[in-house]
């Protein structure tokens, strides 16, 4: 058995204004603030290992619970956020134009972002990278920093669910989900705790 926490990376000046896919885009100080919440709130958790995305917003977001509790971030890229190829820094104005944008949010399973990622590429990625860390950290409680739809689509696969729910599960900035995965199978604990 492993249990997983899975921590969406705090607020910056950009969450819903832009796509910022893998940009090296930083907290602010609301994120800040809150990634120190979570390292108050995961601290007494048991945590053994703590993995992020490689993504900065993330890796700040891990850092206060590393310093808390002594061990290292081990950045992967298996829980960075979705490829958005051509959409990258796109605001969501200039988005809402794009009819490609409409159908990647009505078809999400089959549509793939413009030389980018389809998000069920995103989900294997992700729940791989997971079920790798449960083999190699039997029994050990696993905190994973990432992005709000690699956390959902990982959820959603320990659930049963089509990757075209996606906006029926809720993954705010700096929230976390709780998953605990057997041999039998995986019981999803928490969703959106703390948002």
């Amino acid at each position: 058995m492993s249990t997983f926490y899975l921590v969406r990376h705090g607020t910056n000046d950009w969450l819903g204004k832009i796509i910022p896919g893998w940009m090296p885009i930083e907290l602010n100080e609301e994120g800040r603030q809150q990634a120190a919440r979570v390292a108050a709130r995961l601290k007494s958790s048991g945590i053994s290992r703590i993995y992020s995305s490689p993504v900065k917003r993330a890796t700040q977001t891990a850092q206060p619970l590393a310093d808390a509790v002594g061990i290292p971030v081990e950045p992967r890229d298996e829980f960075g956020e979705v490829h958005p190829g051509e959409w990258t820094g796109k605001t969501m104005d200039e988005l809402e134009q794009d009819p490609r944008w409409r159908l990647y949010n009505r078809f999400r399973s089959g549509t793939r972002a413009p030389g980018g990622e389809l998000m069920i590429e995103t989900q294997a990625r992700v729940v791989v990278g997971m079920e790798r860390l449960r083999v190699e950290h039997p029994n050990e409680s696993i905190a994973i920093f990432s992005h709000g739809d690699p956390i959902k689509v990982a959820l959603m696969n320990y659930l049963g669910m089509p990757i075209d729910f996606i906006y029926r599960l809720e993954v705010g900035p700096a929230s976390v989900s709780v998953v605990r995965v057997e041999d039998w199978g995986a019981t999803v604990l928490k969703i959106n705790e703390g948002a």
